[in-house]
């Protein structure tokens, strides 16, 4: 196979134009910054979509799809804890509504809508059902630990953990995070492994130089994609405040925008026919969320000695459990059609108007 050694130039001039951008926002030259920070957010959503290809056709499966997880959760959690350390106890349900958007913008938005898409252009779609099982596994006990026990123990009224029961959960969620990682990487890395991956021999595959430049440029697009929205945010606070809807719908967006390149990523693998590599992104984004955001919070939290609430409401909780209910169901026999599509995409359109109306 010979190796590609060109990297498109607008995937460079990608993050240039974000740096640009956030220097000028910098300047506060007025309220038309918010058209270029835009741009510069979707210029730089496509470039690490682009990257993150790149990166995982050279690692191969499943270390590609988890390289970009775990850069985009690193980046997402530096984010929430530099937003956690600035507010106080204001912020003490950021990383909680966060959290809890991802989940089921992934669980419910991504994946339903690559089930849709696949399902409009192959009729049926197949996955291995062994990884995404463990998957949902994993991601099933972390949520529930995290965002719903909460509320049912006693030590600490309310919805939190008491210091010892926060960081006894915050290690338990690396400890289940961990060997999903090990089992996906070294275990049973079969589990996770794309069979139409390999009937695509004349593909070029990236060479070291190239790869390298690549990882540099995702990094630095992943950077652009979170500091152009915090960026943004405040702007959508004020259009959200005049639409008078709850706060939370904040939350919601920046997740959106932050999960934009995986989202991407998952779609064209989906209409690809490689419905594998679209379940690995997605599930393998929620589980790296969730799985290293509330343990780097719960230890910030600890260390600053200010309460941390995990527990979501009891509507929360319900979508949340018809969530992972339905998900299970959908890819509980490694086929797929629109339908399970469509289910998921309808629970998720509840989601989102009840946030917007509770």
């Amino acid at each position: 196979m010979k190796s590609s050694a060109q990297i498109p130039v607008w995937t460079i001039a990608a993050p240039v134009f974000a740096a640009a951008v956030l220097f000028a926002a910098g300047l506060e030259l007025g309220g038309f910054m918010v058209i270029f920070i835009a741009v510069g957010l979707a210029c730089s959503v496509f470039a690490a979509v682009h990257h993150a290809e790149v990166i995982a056709h050279r690692a191969g499966e499943p270390f590609g799809t988890l390289i970009l997880a775990l850069a985009v959760t690193l980046i997402e959690v530096a984010l929430i804890v530099s937003l956690m350390t600035a507010g106080g106890e204001e912020a003490a349900g950021l990383a909680r509504d966060t959290v809890f958007a991802a989940v089921m913008i992934i669980l419910n938005g991504i994946i339903g809508l690559c089930l849709l898409l696949g399902g409009a252009k192959h009729r049926e779609q197949s996955f291995g059902l062994d990884g995404v099982s463990a998957s949902l596994v994993a991601l099933g006990t972390i949520v529930i630990m995290t965002l719903v026990f909460p509320n049912f123990t006693v030590t600490t009224p309310g919805p939190y953990y008491s210091p010892g029961q926060l960081t006894l959960i915050a290690i338990v969620t690396l400890v289940i995070y961990g060997t999903f990682v090990f089992t996906q990487t070294i275990g049973h890395r079969q589990f996770f492994l794309d069979g139409a991956d390999d009937s695509s021999p004349h593909a070029a595959i990236p060479g070291n130089g190239v790869t390298a430049a690549s990882s540099a440029l995702l990094l630095l697009c992943l950077a652009g994609v979170v500091m152009l929205a915090k960026k943004l945010a405040p702007s959508l606070e004020a259009a959200v405040q005049r639409l008078g809807a709850p706060n939370a719908l904040v939350g919601v967006i920046i997740a959106a925008i932050v999960l934009l390149p995986e989202g991407l990523a998952a779609l064209r693998a989906a209409r690809a026919n490689r419905l594998q590599t679209s379940l690995n992104l997605a599930l393998g984004s929620a589980l790296a969320s969730i799985g290293l955001t509330i343990p780097a919070v719960s230890f910030l939290s600890l260390y600053m000695n200010t309460h941390l609430q995990l527990g979501i409401d009891s509507k929360s909780t319900l979508l949340l459990m018809l969530s992972l209910f339905v998900a299970s169901l959908v890819l509980r026999t490694g086929r797929t059609i629109i339908l399970h599509g469509v289910v998921l995409l309808t629970v998720f359109v509840v989601y989102l108007f009840t946030t917007v109306i509770p």
